[in-house]
């Protein structure tokens, strides 16, 4: 994973960052927010993916259910955020995946495995981003009211 730090204003930094092949994304981005004393961001990006597991969140077993892509596959969107959750930076993102016949698959992405590459640009928010625990849902969302200022 290679990293360059674009603009820096108002307590906003924007970073590109390219994955190498074979990075899991998630993991990646989580050792990324936390050696960054990340606390809040919003993150786009497109490429590829050799293979991933993305999941559909079941209300009613409020749990996820896992879905795996096992075949090359074009990264059409990734959209999603960092924010602190239990004291460490956890990384929420969606994808729409494309498929060789145009269909396509989508949800949140639990892992992956990037091939050729993964190009990223996070927008690091000036305040920080707290989730906590939703006892309807069972999980931890993102509460504004306890978002505040940064440590960096």
């Amino acid at each position: 994973m290679r990293t360059k730090l674009l603009a820096e204003a108002d307590g906003r930094r924007t970073y590109a960052i390219v994955m190498d092949k074979g990075d899991d994304p998630v993991t990646e981005l989580g050792r990324w927010a936390t050696e960054n004393s990340v606390g809040g961001a919003s993150l786009t990006g497109v490429g590829a993916f050799r293979r991933a597991v993305l999941a559909f969140f079941d209300p009613v077993r409020k749990e996820y259910l896992p879905m795996e892509v096992n075949e090359q596959a074009e990264v059409l969107s990734l959209i999603g955020d960092i924010a602190e959750s239990g004291g460490s930076p956890a990384v929420h993102a969606h994808a729409v995946l494309g498929l060789r016949d145009t269909s396509t698959r989508g949800g949140h992405l639990m892992e992956a495995d990037v091939w050729p590459t993964l190009e990223l640009i996070v927008t690091e928010t000036p305040t920080t981003l707290r989730k906590q625990h939703d006892p309807e849902t069972g999980l931890a969302l993102i509460n504004p009211d306890a978002a505040d200022a940064p440590s960096h």
